[in-house]
C-alpha cells in the first residue's frame, strides 16, 4: 500500500516538474517577443508617450488620477510631433472678473491663464510655453477689457509639408497656406468662457512679434457725458498729440522703465447714441505708438478734473513739462473698468474668422454669442434700475459725487498737491540698495 502510495505521488511531482518547465519555456518566449517589439517600438515616433503611460502605471496612483483630471490623454512630447504653423489670434475679453491678462502676477484668474487652458484642452499646443515663442501685443491691468489683444505663438495645424518620399518634412507649414486648416476660432471660442473670445486669426512669419511688431495701439475710455465740459477736454486732450514726456501721467516704474517719452499720434471725444435716463455715454478715444503703466488712467483722470471744471486747460502744458514739473502731483487714477484696449494695428496682417465653410460659421457664432451676452447684461441693468428706483428718494440737500470721479468741496488743485518722488529720487534710493 505504502509502495503505491509512493508511486503515485512521484507521478504527480514529476506532472508538476513538467508544467512548470513548460510555463518557464513559455515566459522565455514571452519574454524575447516583449524584446523584438520593444525594439520595434523605440523607433516609431509616439514611442514616448506609450512609455510615459507605461510607466506611470507603477507610479503613485494619485498623482496620476489628477494629471488625467487635468487633462486626459494630453502630452506635449506626442504633439511637438504634429506639424505646426505660427499663427496671430485676435482676442476679446471683458475684464471684470479677471486679474488682468497676463498670468505671471500669480493671481487666478487671468485671462491669458484662461488662454492656455484652452489650448491644451483643445491640444492645439506645440511643445510647452517657451518652445511655442508665445508673445502678446499688451499687457492690461485688472478689470481692463478689450476687442482687439492680440498674441502670437505656434499651433498645431492640420496641413503637412511632405519630401520627396512623402515623409513628413521640417512640420512648419508655409503662411500662405489657409484652405483646410483647422477652424481655430471656432475650436477655441467652443471651450473658452463666455467672456472670453477669439475673433479671428491669421498666419506670421516666424520672426512676428505681436509685442514689438505692433505699429500701434489703440484706447477707447467709455464714461457718461454727466455736466462735463467736452470741449475743453478736447482742447486740452489735443495737447498730448505728439512725442511728449509723460512721467507725469503715468504710475512709474524706475526699477525697469527709463525712458519715458511717448508719442501720440490720435485723440478724440465721441459721444454715442446710448442713453440712461437723459445722460449720454461718451468715449475718449487715445491712439499711440506705446503707453506706459497706468497712462491713459492717468490722462483720463486728469481730463474729467478739466472737464468739470476743477483744473485749467493749460494744467497739461505744465505737466508735459518735465523741467517745470519734475515730480507727479499725487491723485487718483481713472477706474479701471470703463477701459478697453480697442485695437493693434501691424503691418500685412489680416485676421479671418474661419477657413471652412460650414451651415454655421464661426463669424456667426461668435456674433450670436455676442449678442447674447449684450441681452444678459441689458437685463441686469435693467435689474439695477429697478432697484434704483425701488429706493427712499434723495432729500434734496443731498449731493452725489459729480460724474462719480471727485467731489468739488474737497478738490485741491494740482499744482498744490503734495508730489511723489521724482525719476532721479526713485533711481538713487534704488542704487543705495545694491
Amino acid at each position: 500500500m505504502s509502495n503505491a502510495t509512493s508511486e503515485s505521488g512521484s507521478d504527480v511531482a514529476g506532472s508538476l516538474i513538467s508544467q512548470l518547465q513548460s510555463i518557464q519555456n513559455r515566459v522565455q518566449e514571452l519574454e524575447a517577443e516583449n524584446a523584438k517589439l520593444s525594439s520595434q517600438l523605440s523607433k516609431c515616433c509616439c514611442h514616448k508617450g506609450v512609455e510615459s503611460q507605461r510607466k506611470n502605471t507603477g507610479g503613485d496612483k494619485t498623482r496620476k488620477k489628477k494629471a488625467i483630471e487635468r487633462n486626459p490623454g494630453y502630452n506635449l512630447t506626442v504633439m511637438s510631433h504634429h506639424p505646426k504653423r505660427y499663427v496671430a489670434l485676435k482676442v476679446m475679453y471683458f475684464g471684470q472678473r479677471f486679474y488682468g491678462f497676463a498670468s505671471e502676477a500669480q493671481m487666478d484668474p487671468t485671462v491669458e491663464s484662461e488662454i492656455f487652458k484652452a489650448l491644451e484642452k483643445t491640444r492645439l499646443l506645440v511643445g510647452d510655453r517657451k518652445e511655442s515663442q508665445y508673445s502678446r501685443c499688451g499687457r492690461t491691468d485688472k478689470g481692463v477689457s478689450s476687442v482687439g489683444q492680440v498674441i502670437a505663438l505656434f499651433l498645431r495645424s492640420n496641413l503637412k509639408e511632405t519630401d520627396a518620399n512623402n515623409k513628413l518634412s521640417g512640420e512648419l507649414i508655409s503662411e500662405m497656406q489657409i484652405e483646410g486648416e483647422i477652424d481655430y476660432v471656432r475650436v477655441l471660442n467652443r471651450v473658452l468662457p463666455s467672456d472670453i473670445r477669439i475673433l479671428g486669426w491669421s498666419p506670421v512669419s516666424i520672426d512676428f512679434s505681436a509685442r514689438f511688431s505692433c505699429l500701434s495701439r489703440e484706447y477707447k475710455y467709455f464714461f457718461w457725458r454727466g455736466n462735463l465740459n467736452l470741449p475743453a477736454m478736447e482742447n486740452a486732450g489735443k495737447k498730448f498729440i505728439g512725442e511728449h514726456d509723460f512721467r507725469n501721467f503715468c504710475k512709474m516704474d524706475a526699477a525697469n522703465v527709463h525712458n519715458y517719452r511717448r508719442r501720440i499720434t490720435q485723440f478724440e471725444i465721441s459721444s454715442s447714441n446710448m442713453r440712461f435716463e437723459g445722460d449720454q455715454l461718451c468715449a475718449i478715444k487715445v491712439k499711440g505708438s506705446a503707453f506706459l503703466w497706468h497712462q491713459v488712467r492717468c490722462i483720463v483722470a486728469v481730463l474729467f478734473m478739466i472737464g468739470q471744471g476743477l483744473e485749467s486747460v493749460d494744467v497739461i502744458d505744465v505737466l508735459l513739462d518735465i523741467e517745470k514739473t519734475p515730480r507727479k502731483p499725487q491723485y487718483a487714477m481713472s477706474p479701471e473698468i470703463p477701459l478697453v484696449l480697442q485695437s493693434c494695428e501691424f503691418e500685412d496682417v489680416k485676421f479671418i474668422c474661419s477657413s471652412v465653410v460650414l451651415l454655421l460659421d464661426s463669424g456667426q457664432a461668435l456674433r450670436i454669442h455676442l449678442e447674447n451676452e449684450g441681452r444678459a447684461y441689458q437685463l441686469q441693468s435693467a435689474i439695477f434700475q429697478e432697484a434704483a428706483l425701488s429706493c427712499l428718494p434723495i432729500a434734496n440737500d443731498q449731493s452725489l459725487l459729480n460724474d462719480g470721479t471727485i467731489e468739488v468741496a474737497s478738490h485741491i488743485p494740482l499744482l498744490s498737491r503734495p508730489t511723489e518722488p521724482s525719476y532721479r529720487e526713485r533711481r538713487a534710493k534704488l542704487d543705495s540698495k545694491r
